[in-house]
């Protein structure tokens, strides 16, 4: 797989870019604020319709414009395919595969595959249980597209639930009937997006552990999903069944509060070094190795299912990693792999890996090749 061309227009502090990749590795250098970021960003939402920086699309679309326009051609198995999208709000997003309108998201998602690396990656630990949710759901959603449409709908359930026990909080009053309906509905989205949740976490533990171990020699790493209904991997049904008990015991709660205590949108993801909780024991260097492992991991899970090696994102994350991992980053991401890196300056580095690296300049959402 292979990003060959990126076109933006008022997006973020572009006016317009038309930017063609003409190597496996290229280098965004320029001063903070400049831009490099939102390269990525575009580059990324391209792969799963998603940004950790924003709340709402509309955020994307460059001040003092009404919409803006995110185009791509990449190279797929042997194939060139054309991405576009245009925000142009109220209306909804317009997704266009080779210039064919796409109604479902997950026959947009499937086409350009990504791995972002950010700073903000490095305090997932640390972060709250909804940002390693949102970790973990774009990664699935790189493997498994249609989950995209799993999530929505179930996020969709449970905002009508919650507005209808926000509507008759602490009243036992409420259409019951209704409530189970509901509570049905519920339980069989969740079930479905817990199963891939554990699935997934299940399948890249085994990579991670191998990776992680690599790199702290005698450090061992397990994940373990932290859910609502304290199940175990089980099939779909188990766990629909399992959900619906577990709402239907709480239903009480769940009225008295006016909230949905049970599902998915409660889950966490639990790191463990040595059978200890690494958010509260880890050190700082600890908790960017497993970071770290489990991004590579990601590459390699996504290259073993769709036969093709992701993109890799690098956002300004070398200058904040020790030499012990940047050479472990480096030396992971030097065959095979497009990455797309910004910087400040080309001094984390190496002269080695520069020689293949095409530099470019960004200043004020502008950009030029760099001259040596």
């Amino acid at each position: 797989m292979f990003l060959k061309r990126l076109k933006l227009n008022n997006y973020r502090n572009y006016d317009e870019l038309d930017f063609q990749f003409s190597k496996n590795k290229t280098l965004f250098v320029g001063k903070n604020a400049q831009g490099k970021t939102n390269l990525l960003e575009a580059v990324y939402y391209l792969s799963c319709l998603n940004s950790s920086r924003i709340k709402k699309d509309k955020e994307l679309i460059k001040f003092d414009s009404e919409f803006c326009n995110i185009n791509a051609s990449v190279l797929k198995s042997d194939t060139d395919v054309e991405l576009d999208i245009l925000i142009n709000p109220p209306k909804n997003k317009i997704l266009k595969v080779n210039g064919i309108k796409k109604n479902k998201s997950r026959d947009f998602v499937c086409v350009l595959s990504t791995v972002s690396f950010s700073n903000s990656d490095l305090l997932l630990l640390r972060g709250e249980p909804s940002d390693r949710r949102k970790w973990l759901d774009n990664a699935i959603c790189q493997v498994y597209p249609a989950y995209f449409d799993k999530l929505n709908k179930y996020n969709k359930i449970r905002l009508q639930k919650a507005n209808f026990l926000s509507e008759f909080q602490g009243s036992y009053n409420l259409n019951h009937d209704m409530l189970d309906v509901f509570n049905t509905q519920l339980a069989n989205s969740s079930a479905n997006i817990m199963y891939l949740r554990m699935k997934f976490l299940s399948e890249i533990t085994k990579i991670a552990h191998q990776k992680h171990l690599s790199i702290s020699l005698d450090e061992k790493l397990d994940i373990k999903y932290e859910n609502t209904l304290n199940a175990d991997f089980s099939s779909v049904s188990d766990l629909s069944i399992m959900a619906y008990d577990k709402l239907n015991e709480q239903k009480a709660e769940e009225i008295k509060k006016g909230q949905c205590l049970i599902g998915p949108h409660r889950d966490d993801i639990l790191f463990l070094i040595n059978n200890l909780d690494a958010k509260r024991y880890a050190s700082q260097g600890q908790q960017r190795t497993i970071v770290l492992a489990l991004k590579l991991s990601e590459l390699d899970i996504i290259q073993e299912k769709i036969n093709e090696m992701p993109v890799l994102l690098l956002d300004d994350v070398l200058a904040e990693l020790d030499n012990l991992r940047q050479n472990y980053l480096l030396d992971t991401i030097k065959d095979g792999v497009q990455t797309i890196i910004t910087s400040v300056d080309t001094l984390a580095f190496d002269d080695n890996f520069l020689k293949d690296v095409e530099i470019i300049n960004v200043n004020n959402g502008k950009i030029s090749p760099q001259t040596m």
